[in-house]
Parts: C-alpha cells; structure tokens; sequence
C-alpha cells in the first residue's frame, strides 16, 4: 500500500519529532552524568579523581561516603521525579505529587514516631517511614474505591491526609524532648549524607523494580490524557490504571524518601519541565523526567555541600528554595486542574 503525499509528509515530521524527542533525552543524559561526575569531586581533597584514588584515605572517604551519597542522589532523582510524573498523569492534575497526595507526610510521621519513642535505628525508621506512606496509600486506594477512582477524590483524600499527619507530627513535637524534636526537624529537612551501601541497595530495590512497570503504563497514560470516556473507548481499564499507578507511585516515593528524609518539590518540579520541553508522550516523558530529577537533585546536593563550605546544608532547603517559586508560577498557571 503506497503513501500519499499528505501521509508522508505527515509521516516525515512525526519522525524528526520523535528524533528530537530522542535527541533531548540524550542530552538529559549528558547533563545527568556531568553533574553526577561534578558532584563525585567536589569535596575532596584531592584536586583530580588519580589523586583521590592514590591516597587510601581519600579512596576509603570516597568509596564509603561519597559515592553512596551520590548513588542515592541518582537513585532518588529519578523516583522522586518518575513518582512525580505517574501522580500527574493519573490524576490528570498538574499539583499532584508524592508531597501533595500526602504520601510523604505519611513517611515523616512514621520516621517521627521512631525517634520519639527513642528508637535510633536507621533501618527502624527507614521500616516506619516505609510503613506509613503505604497506609497513605492504602487509604487513597480505598477513597478512591469507594467514590468510583474519581481524580478529584483522590487529590482531596490526599491533601486531607497530608493535613492530618502534620497535624500528628505536630503533636509529637509538642509532646517531645529538646533533642527528640531537633532530630525530627533534621529528618525533615532531607539528608543525602546518612546512607551507605545497605541502604543504598534497598532503596534501588524499591526505586528500579517498579520503574520498568511505569515505563510500559506509557500508552496507556497518554490515553488517559485524552479523558476517562477516551482512555475506555481506547481499551484502558481507567480504573486498574490508577490502582496500578499509585502502587508503583507510593514505591518509588517511599524508597527515595524512606532513608533519606523529606526532599520536596523534586516530584512535582521535573515532570512538569520536562513537559516542557519533550510534550505529554510518557513513552519519552518518564524517562526525560528521571534523568531531569537526577541532574536537579545531585546538582542541589552539590550545591548545598558547596554554599558554606565545609558545612552541609539540608539538600530538602535547597529544592524548596528552587521549587517554591515555580510551584506558585504553576498555581497561578493552571486552569480547573487540568493539564
């Protein structure tokens, strides 16, 4: 069957679309892997990667601070940002994220209660945090069950339950001791530096596992962006799409703040400019997404071990500082709550 003229020309420009599509992912890339080689060397002594690796204190300092907390840069970019990117599309909001659907106030509060009642441990707090974000999700499932998955539901829910545990982690401040609360408030703020390689593989675990699964949910993302009448005509199953999204959203959301404390705005800030630049096609936007979180999260971190060197401040300041004022340019942008 031969081609019209129309066809082909049509035909053509879809193609140099998609190579552009392509092309700017690539470039992502570039930058995500020059900020990551940026963030590796910044904060040694040494002044070149021989140097570093030829003295075995600094290759000791290397191996077991420096690339953890950049790994977990990398790994929690890319969740943040992906998790970002599947709340967007199945609530078909452009506010939604982890943070807004209260997914993160959930994890908070699980790291909260283990320090208030004394237990230090990392991994318990890691385990709470973890826990937590999944009854968060748990009840957004359930909310959204019972009123027929309508987005508006679901992003109400969310916002009621991020409320409520504020409102909880609040009163354990209130109820705290002085130390107990400085350690609460410090989790909050978001830490790359307290994780090694026991974290760093279960965090991977939860973040790369799920990823593959948001990747191939594409085609039916982009149909959902038509509307639920469309999405159905189309063969989706609008319903299991959203259960589905907000498994592999909680997941990845859980494994990249469970250890390392709230880091805010990373979810919301990297699909929306990626969006941008490479159109509502998930095919191309989740992984343009991922690779935009990796570059703005260990670009912040570098930033915030470089501001007032040698303190380090919170990376959660840094992304604030960044995605506040975007977030009201988006408030101020959007109309009905629509992309």
């Amino acid at each position: 069957m031969e081609l019209t003229t129309y066809q082909y020309q049509g035909y053509r420009t879809f193609e140099r679309t998609v190579w552009k599509k392509r092309a700017f992912i690539l470039l992502l890339g570039v930058l995500s892997f020059l900020a990551v080689l940026l963030s590796l060397k910044i904060g040694h002594f040494g002044e070149s990667f021989r140097d570093i690796l030829a003295s075995p204190m600094e290759r000791k300092v290397f191996f077991l601070l420096r690339l953890p907390r950049v790994t977990i840069g990398i790994l929690v970019g890319a969740g943040l940002a992906v998790s970002g990117a599947v709340a967007q599309a199945i609530l078909r909001n452009p506010l939604a994220s982890p943070f807004t659907l209260g997914i993160s106030s959930g994890a908070a509060f699980g790291a909260a209660l283990t320090i208030f009642f004394g237990v230090l441990s990392l991994w318990w707090m890691a385990t709470s945090a973890f826990l937590f974000a999944a009854i968060t999700s748990g009840g957004i499932l359930a909310l959204a069950k019972f009123k027929n998955s309508k987005p508006e539901t679901m992003i109400l829910g969310g916002v009621a339950i991020m409320f409520l545990f504020a409102a909880a982690t609040s009163l354990l401040q209130y109820l705290a001791t002085e130390n107990q609360v400085q350690a609460i408030v410090f989790w909050g703020f978001g830490n790359l530096g307290r994780v090694g390689w026991h974290e760093v593989m279960v965090a991977a675990f939860m973040i790369l596992v799920p990823l593959p699964f948001a990747i191939k949910l594409s085609w039916d993302l982009n149909t959902l962006a038509l509307g639920e009448d469309s999405a159905a005509s189309l063969g989706a199953n609008v319903t299991r799409l959203r259960y589905t999204g907000v498994v592999i959203m909680s997941l990845m959301a859980a494994g990249s703040i469970c250890f390392t404390g709230l880091i805010g705005f990373v979810g919301l800030v990297s699909p929306h400019i990626t969006r941008m630049c490479l159109g509502t096609d998930h095919r191309f936007l989740i992984p343009g997404s991922a690779l935009f979180g990796v570059t703005l999260v260990t670009l912040s971190d570098t930033l915030a071990r470089s501001i007032i060197a040698p303190q380090i401040l919170p990376i959660g300041i840094i992304t604030s500082f960044l995605g506040v004022p975007f977030f009201f340019w988006l408030l101020l942008k959007s109309r009905g709550g629509n992309f």
